[in-house]
């Protein structure tokens, strides 16, 4: 059974940071590009940033580079969002995705981040 499961979301002041963790099972974790997407409030769901298989390659929407950071951990089966310097326009459900070589994709249930004064 695969599963991804978020952690880490919450409500930060503008400016402030949060670190995203999501946790995968049930499919090769290190052959699957894994990535953040998100969804604000009436708004269509956007891509954040991906992290391709091996983790050696990412990249980014360009409204996050230079703020957002995406790692990983094959050995652990996990991968972090680490955002810094948020605005409110960062207010988002944010998804794990997880792309496998068998072209399957997977989601997970999302976290909340909220950034508000």
């Amino acid at each position: 059974q695969v599963q991804l499961v978020e952690s880490g979301g919450g409500l930060v002041q503008p400016g402030g940071s949060l670190r995203l963790s999501c946790t995968a099972s049930g499919f090769p974790f290190s052959t699957a590009a894994m990535s953040w997407y998100r969804r604000a409030p009436g708004q269509v769901r956007e891509f954040v940033a991906r992290s391709f298989r091996g983790g050696s390659k990412t990249n980014y929407a360009d409204s996050v580079k230079g703020r957002f950071t995406i790692s990983r951990d094959n050995a652990k089966n996990t991968v972090w969002l680490q955002m810094n310097s948020l605005n409110p326009d960062d207010t988002a459900v944010y998804y794990c995705t997880a792309h496998t070589q068998n072209a399957v994709d997977y989601w997970g249930q999302g976290t909340q981040v909220t950034v508000s004064s």
